[in-house]
């Protein structure tokens, strides 16, 4: 079976980790596997496909900042990759992220319509049928459901300086995206496959397939952490992400950071220079680390809290469990989902008293009688192996009609 994969990026951020791994189990299966990315570095020699360069992205970010023309520039590119798609002849072609200014979706479409091959699109956020951005849920938009006009996040990602072309892009968007005979759409999260079920994709077969992550590294393990900065009396509610913004609750950490008691210390991973240097004295900031080093400071914290306004399926909680650290999140997308009986709090998006309770509530119980569920909940859910593996029993499925 031959598998061509196609996002935005490759090897690095969340989605190009979950292509890189879809491929390494592809071929560790005996199976042929291509990725096909738009920017930055893939680390996959021979079955990595750049689809144009970087002066064809620089062009693409230009005609969205200027025209709010977002997926239909990199058209030349696209030409020239999807004539390399038909020299391929692949079984499957799975898309990903088609946002990201690398792909001119008119001309992808209307090669995947004509093409009889089976197509699998896993959304990992709401941008394929919405007219701009990729998440709405933060500002409590529902246009998307019946006509996008006028866009209240005309600059947000992916951000257009002047014109608003939310009615013409939902409306080319409805038109391309339906229609396409072997179409399968997957959504890593229940939340987003309600909502798909409620757009234009409504008529396609929509599946939920879970992100998973790698148990081998995601574990408790021990490390000098807390000694290393002092912690050893302290009670740590860790944050993580890999750009601290106000969506991902930065500004809701520093506000907690206000109401907490002597002894109870936040710990924010994932923060640039400048945001660490401007801390209350009960944050302790630290920048990006790799997933080895995560796992420390997972399995070291007593709470990991995820106060994100707007996410789909977080990676981030499925890596706390892992480590046996509770979770308390907000009730915002796809983010309560993974927090099974026995394994955190779900509370309402902002509430900060309740958000404190939860916490005081956790120390008063101790991690230790939330961490075994935690554990055994990522071991039965979320297991990467396992996952990806529904991944290949639905190529398989598609290809055996």
């Amino acid at each position: 079976m031959r598998v061509v994969q196609i996002n935005s990026v490759c090897g690095e951020g969340s989605t190009g980790r979950i292509v890189s791994d879809l491929h390494n189990i592809l071929i560790e299966h005996g199976h042929e596997s291509y990725i096909a990315y738009g920017r930055n570095g893939s680390g996959n020699g021979g079955t990595a496909i750049r689809i144009g360069t970087n002066f064809d992205v620089y062009c693409h970010v230009a005609i969205t900042r200027l025209f709010d023309a977002h997926a239909i520039g990199s058209r030349k590119a696209t030409v020239r990759f999807v004539k390399r798609l038909s020299e391929l002849k692949p079984d499957v072609i799975h898309l990903h992220n088609l946002h990201g200014y690398y792909v001119n979706i008119q001309v992808l479409f209307d090669y995947l319509k004509n093409s009889d091959i089976p197509v699998v699109w896993t959304l990992h956020d709401c941008w394929a049928f919405t007219g701009h951005c990729a998440h709405f849920i933060n500002i409590g938009c529902n246009r998307w459901e019946t006509q996008c006009h006028s866009c209240p996040q005309k600059k947000s990602y992916p951000k257009s300086e002047f014109i608003d072309r939310s009615r013409a892009n939902h409306n080319m968007k409805r038109r391309l995206f339906s229609g396409v005979e072997k179409l399968t759409i997957v959504t890593p999260s229940g939340w987003l496959a309600d909502l798909a079920s409620k757009s234009f994709l409504k008529n396609y077969n929509i599946r939920v397939i879970p992100n998973g992550i790698e148990l081998e590294i995601f574990r408790p393990t021990p490390s000098l952490f807390r000694s290393e900065y002092g912690l050893d009396d302290s009670f740590v509610i860790l944050g993580v992400a890999s750009h601290w913004t106000k969506e991902k609750g930065y500004h809701f950490f520093m506000e907690l950071s206000r109401h907490l008691n002597d002894g109870e210390v936040i710990v924010l991973v994932g923060l640039t220079e400048k945001q660490r240097r401007s801390l209350p004295a009960n944050v302790i900031g630290i920048g990006r680390l790799g997933a080895d080093e995560l796992a420390k400071i997972y399995s070291a914290a007593d709470v990991f809290l995820n106060p994100t306004q707007a996410d789909t399926f977080p990676t981030t909680n499925l890596e706390a469990l892992a480590c046996g650290t509770p979770i308390i999140t907000f009730a915002t997308g796809g983010s309560g989902e993974a927090v099974g009986d026995g394994c955190g709090y779900v509370v309402d998006k902002g509430a900060l008293s309740e958000v404190v309770e939860r916490i005081r509530e956790v120390s008063r119980k101790g991690k230790c009688s939330f961490t075994q569920h935690c554990i055994e909940r990522a071991r039965q859910a979320y297991s990467k192996e396992l996952r990806f593996r529904e991944y290949v029993r639905l190529y398989e499925e598609l290809l055996n009609g």
